[in-house]
């Protein structure tokens, strides 16, 4: 096999990993976008507390004489997802819910509120400095022969694609076969109609922001794992591009943030592969303008029907 195709497969499985977290992030504002039309600028934040919950869980789990990788890890998850949740939960309570029905601008400038009060609360409690943690998890695959160019595949890269599909094929079977997923639906439908018919419309926005918070913490703690660095400032950047592959995808779709996440991390390897990484950037928001322009409801996201 050829050396430029191997650098290619390499590339593949470099922005299948960063998509895959992409989406787990993009998730979060589609879903709050889809029931309550709003974009929660704050989320990015709430990924990055969650990277800091788990950074906090491994390094307390450790202290306790815990140093089996296999434990460390779903512990660590559980409870960065459940304090994240929790985060996300106060967020919609206190920030969000008394501003609902204002107009459009409020809530925004709320979210954006949110987001550099969650910044600067990191930085006041954790430190402004980035905080590394010694890797984890060691090892991977290489495929090639031993003098040419060899693709390799972390243990982390597959255990990030594994995280992430099971907690988007988790959410997928939860928004399809429950009730309350049924609910969800119904509300992004027609919240009028889905509380005249008896649900409870202000529990399921804020399970809608639970289960944002949720995914953004798994994601968090992926990252954590990958790179073994977390700062306070690390949810923004990160955000924002979620946001685009949320837009990218179709805002209000969970597919279509599950397909621009995995886009905007294939666009993102490429470019740093190809081009350089200082253009990775200018790519992925090339990529978005291409789509606004193109096809503005996103690649899977549906015109709305216009009312006779």
């Amino acid at each position: 096999m050829p050396d430029s195709l191997l650098q290619a497969i390499q590339q593949v499985v470099n922005g299948l990993t960063l998509g895959s977290i992409y989406a787990l992030i993009a998730i979060g504002y589609t879903m709050v976008y889809g029931i309550i039309g709003m974009i929660n600028f704050a989320h990015g934040e709430i990924y990055m507390i969650g990277a800091y919950l788990g950074l906090i869980a491994v390094t307390a789990l450790v202290l306790l004489g815990i140093d089996s990788v296999w434990l460390l890890l779903p512990l660590a998850l559980a409870f960065s997802v459940i304090v994240t949740s929790g985060y996300g939960w106060a967020m919609e309570r206190i920030a969000y819910r008394p501003l609902r029905g204002r107009h459009r601008l409020v809530p925004l400038i709320s979210a954006i509120g949110v987001s550099i009060f969650l910044q600067n609360y990191v930085q006041l409690t954790q430190g402004a400095r980035d905080v590394a943690l010694a890797q984890l998890i060691r090892g991977g695959w290489r495929l090639g022969e031993a003098g040419g160019f060899q693709v390799y595949i972390s243990y982390v890269q597959a255990i990030i694609a594994v995280v992430a599909i099971l907690f988007m094929t988790l959410l997928t079977l939860f928004v399809s076969r429950t009730s309350l997923g049924r609910a969800c639906r119904a509300t992004a439908q027609d919240r009028v109609m889905a509380r005249l018919l008896g649900i409870d419309t202000d529990r399921v926005i804020a399970l809608t922001f639970v289960l944002g918070a949720a995914l953004a913490a798994a994601a968090g703690i992926l990252v954590m794992l990958h790179y073994g660095l977390v700062n306070a400032h690390m949810g923004f950047v990160v955000g924002i591009k979620a946001f685009t592959a949320a837009v990218l995808g179709g805002i209000g779709s969970i597919p279509g943030a599950m397909l621009g996440g995995v886009l905007l991390g294939l666009a993102e390897s490429f470019a740093s592969a190809y081009l350089s990484t200082q253009y990775k950037d200018v790519v992925a928001f090339s990529l978005l303008v291409l789509v606004l322009l193109f096809r503005p409801t996103g690649i899977l996201g549906r015109p709305e029907v216009e009312k006779v």
